[in-house]
């Protein structure tokens, strides 16, 4: 048998978790970090991570929230950042992202 390939999801509800999910890590690194242009290097290797394993999600366009998932894909240490970040940049969202703020809270429940 061989390794059987898998395509990744480039379907819309995971192109705009993942501009969300872009968003906030953006928001974090830039308050928490100082970081005014760009990303650090932690917060780079974040994003990448993310992006990865929605590109890869199991559940695709069927995907609920991470919070509400009964697989939690990510690695341990990386979904405890990921927590910090959404949990800072949540609020930060409704002002500096107001449109992806509501729907992300709409999305949640």
């Amino acid at each position: 048998m061989g390794a059987r390939l898998i395509e990744p999801n480039t379907g819309p509800v995971i192109q705009k978790e993942k501009e969300i999910v872009k968003q906030m890590i953006e928001i974090y690194c830039r308050r928490k970090h100082k970081h005014p242009n760009g990303l650090c290097n932690e917060c780079q290797e974040l994003k990448n991570y993310c992006m990865l394993r929605l590109s890869f999600c199991r559940f695709g366009e069927e995907k609920s929230s991470c919070s509400h998932c009964k697989v939690h894909c990510y690695k341990p240490s990386y979904r405890q950042k990921i927590k910090a970040v959404m949990r800072y940049s949540g609020p930060w969202m409704l002002l500096y992202h107001p449109i992806y703020g509501v729907k992300h809270l709409i999305n949640k429940k």
